[in-house]
């Protein structure tokens, strides 16, 4: 049976594993007089990092729109945002590499995360029909989840953006008919587009992840979740011998993720998923053993698995 730890106990823990880089943050936590929680995200409003953050929080919330994973990062330390929400992984394309990336630099704390079902929609100008047609602009990864859309549609050119909800804005901005977006329905509405097909991502199993960060973790006896980065020498069996470390005391991984050590040519770093608690001894001890035969152990937050997971 595992041990429990106090919440202070987990605190001092999580500072001994966390940001070496010599990075003060400024983001202040939120006082007693201002309640209600400044969150940071990717994109413009409606977005869909803006519905998960309202997922988070609820309606009483100051979003504060950034236009790169660059500016995000670094919105708590400029101290605009008390908190950071970042796209770390999607159920059809897989990871965000730039957030695990970008995640490493900083020195912030992942202390909740949620899950948010996505449902892209082709939008145009208000006069547009789908015969019209001949772009269709959005991020990245939201033309990624929609291949068969462009497979049906090879008419259809697709436009790389910066991100879905400001390219609905553009798109219905230019009144170009010819022109379409693909974004969510609350886009639509703040934007006054047009809903031309719905439901075109490429399975409605469709759902991303999103990290909630802040300057410091916010420990509590619901955190269940223990995410860190693992830099081990590079000879045979380092990985499996940190691995087992976990599996001798019954605690299960979640997910893998190796990412290039930028500067060191085939060498790697691993992100890793536990089911586990700062708040549970076995940890501290599997910690504690992990440091002695890594190069480099960063705990990157320990928070609560989100519920309502599929």
């Amino acid at each position: 049976m595992h041990s429990p730890l106090s919440a202070s106990r987990q605190v001092k823990i999580s500072a001994m594993f966390t940001c070496r880089a010599g990075v003060i943050l400024r983001g202040a936590t939120m006082s007693s007089g201002n309640s209600v929680p400044r969150v940071a995200f990717q994109g413009e409003a409606g977005a869909f990092s803006e519905e998960a953050a309202i997922a988070l929080f609820g309606a009483r919330i100051e979003t504060v729109p950034r236009p790169t994973f660059e500016a995000l990062f670094s919105s708590v330390q400029e101290g605009i945002a008390d908190y950071a929400l970042a796209p770390i992984e999607n159920s059809l394309v897989g990871s965000v590499h730039k957030s695990y990336d970008l995640l490493l630099e900083s020195c912030l704390q992942v202390v909740r995360e949620v899950i948010l079902p996505i449902t892209h929609n082709l939008i145009g100008t208000p006069d547009a029909s789908l015969e019209d047609i001949e772009s269709a602009e959005s991020h990245p990864i939201a033309l990624a989840q929609c291949e068969e859309f462009f497979r049906t549609h090879p008419q259809i050119l697709r436009v790389p953006a910066l991100d879905t909800a400001g390219s609905a804005r553009e798109i219905i901005l230019a009144r170009d008919p010819s022109r379409a977006a693909i974004a969510g329905k609350r886009a639509a509405q703040i934007y006054g587009g047009r809903i031309l097909l719905e439901h075109i991502e490429d399975h409605r199993e469709n759902f991303t992840r999103f990290l909630l960060l802040a300057a410091s973790p916010e420990p509590s006896e619901k955190t269940d979740k223990l995410s860190l980065v693992v830099q081990l020498e590079h000879k045979p069996g380092a990985l499996n011998r940190a691995l087992e470390i976990f599996a001798r005391r019954g605690i299960s991984l979640l997910k893998i993720e190796s990412r290039p050590i930028a500067g060191h040519p085939w060498q790697y770093r691993f992100y890793l998923d536990l089911q586990t608690s700062l708040n549970e001894r076995d940890t501290v001890r599997a910690l504690d053993e992990l440091r002695a035969c890594a190069s480099d152990v960063r705990i990157l937050g320990c928070y609560p698995t989100h519920q309502d997971s599929p």
